[in-house]
């Protein structure tokens, strides 16, 4: 890849083009450029990815394609870049771009909007980057919805009972709504695939979930919580909490206890083969390389129209920033501890429209800058097929009725009506044929059998 031929109209550049930087840009793309302007967005996917539905791509219950939307196929008067931003730097009104083939070159913009989302966030230990996968992409997804199947199906077939207990074990590490949801997935789905099997059972499975604190998911009441741990063991999956993942090298697992007088110490070890990171998420690192306030969690700061504010505390004049890497004020007085928005969808949704109306109105002068307010409606987790816990308002629900909440907020929120109709369509196919959780083999490397074949082969020796 080239310098691409930008455009030399007034631009509002978009960096990231997820959920929120997809909404900003779709809600802007035709209003700027009836104004002479344009919108453009950089970031190195072709595509967004709506991230609550990854562990039903894990289990089969969806399509992975479907839980992504093109960006050139919904942001047609969008100027698409794809590639990172590197640096931004604002009084000159520039930011860096490297596309995808390693070149850099310079992007001017009239505004900013920092939709950069945020990262998995790991830790320091031994063997962790070698041994383990997080929960971030739909390929992520992918991958471990058939590595797992096809670690049921070898342990299916090994005689050796060390291997057959290693395949069959599978360690999650991170008790928040997404390590719940992940584990609640695979399992439901290494389950129906182990009733298929000959030699092994569901009860073979080895299912464990590691959280280092003395409660799973935080963003519900305790009461909800202790449900859910009740509930995933009735299912055989083994709740560890107080604690933590000390080393992974080469797969050989050491975990250690978070709490009374054995704090600290290995009280546990062995071997994996699938071991799954989703201990949390930080804001997108790249913040650091720009000349806007970053506060100490590594967000930037803005104020409740979503504007960046500098050191202190005024408006900076044409960048606007929400979403995970931001610290957007929740004026509802029910956020994180700190008194800012949860980074979840339901906020990512109403952000990023309003965002898109107030950058509108800052520009062109067309309606008002208005501060974000949302009244949080509550919060659902599916865990599993048919299975699920949520607060809807004041209105707790468990079971069938929750998973059916689950999925109809998480459907109905699905970006673009053509993404709603494949993903709905596909849950009524499911409905009627069962779920296919059957793996894919050699997706990772799929030119290992063509290689084999067009490789020259000796010729065997003439008989004398």
């Amino acid at each position: 890849m080239t310098t691409p031929q930008l455009s030399e109209r007034p631009r509002i550049l978009v960096v990231g083009g997820g959920y929120l930087g997809f909404y900003v840009a779709k809600n802007l793309q035709k209003k700027v450029k009836v104004h002479g302007g344009v919108v453009t967005l950089v970031d190195p996917l072709p595509y967004m990815t709506y991230q609550p539905f990854l562990p039903e791509v894990m289990s089969g219950s969806i399509e992975p394609r479907h839980i992504t939307v093109p960006h050139a196929r919904h942001l047609r008067d969008t100027e698409l870049l794809q590639g990172k931003v590197t640096k931004i730097d604002h009084a000159a009104k520039t930011a860096t771009v490297q596309g995808v083939d390693g070149v850099e070159f310079a992007v001017p913009y009239q505004d900013v909007v920092v939709a950069a989302g945020a990262i998995t966030k790991t830790f320091p230990i031994p063997g962790l980057a070698q041994a383990g996968i997080g929960v971030k992409r739909v390929e992520e997804a992918v991958f471990l919805r058939d590595h797992v199947q096809e670690r049921i199906q070898f342990a299916d077939n090994t005689t050796d009972e060390a291997a057959r207990k290693r395949a069959l074990r599978f360690i999650v590490v991170g008790g928040g709504f997404n390590g719940v949801e992940t584990i609640s997935e695979l399992q439901d789905a290494a389950r129906l695939a182990a009733e298929r099997c000959n030699n092994i059972t569901p009860a073979d499975l080895d299912f464990q979930l590691i959280e280092a604190m003395p409660k799973i998911m935080p963003e519900i009441k305790a009461e909800t919580a202790e449900w859910v741990v009740e509930h995933l063991r009735s299912r055989g999956i083994n709740v560890r909490l107080n604690t933590s993942l000390g080393d992974a090298t080469d797969k050989h697992l050491k975990l250690t206890s978070m709490a009374g007088d054995n704090k600290g110490q290995v009280i546990e070890e062995f071997d994996v083969d699938t071991l799954i990171w989703t201990a949390g998420v930080q804001a997108n690192p790249m913040v650091r390389n720009t000349d806007f306030t970053v506060e100490p969690r590594g967000r930037l700061v803005v104020d409740a129209s979503l504007r960046a504010l500098d050191a202190d505390g005024k408006v900076i004049e044409g960048a606007w920033s929400a979403g995970d890497v931001a610290a957007v004020p929740d004026l509802s007085g029910k956020g994180l501890p700190d008194n800012t928005c949860v980074p979840n969808a339901q906020h990512a949704v109403r952000q990023a429209r309003r965002l898109a109306a107030n950058v509108y109105a800052a520009r062109y002068g067309v309606g008002s800058v208005t501060d974000y307010k949302h009244e949080p409606l509550g919060a659902v987790a599916g865990l599993g097929y048919g299975k699920g816990v949520a607060k809807i308002i004041n209105f707790p629900l468990k079971g069938f009725l929750a998973w059916a909440a689950h999925r109809g907020y998480h459907g109905l929120a699905m970006p673009t009506w053509e993404r709603k109709f494949r993903v709905f369509g596909g849950w009524f196919n499911q409905a009627i044929s069962g779920r296919d959780v059957w793996s894919l083999r050699n997706t990772q490397d799929p030119q290992a059998d063509f290689i084999e074949a067009a490789t020259p082969k000796p010729k065997p020796a003439e008989a004398k």
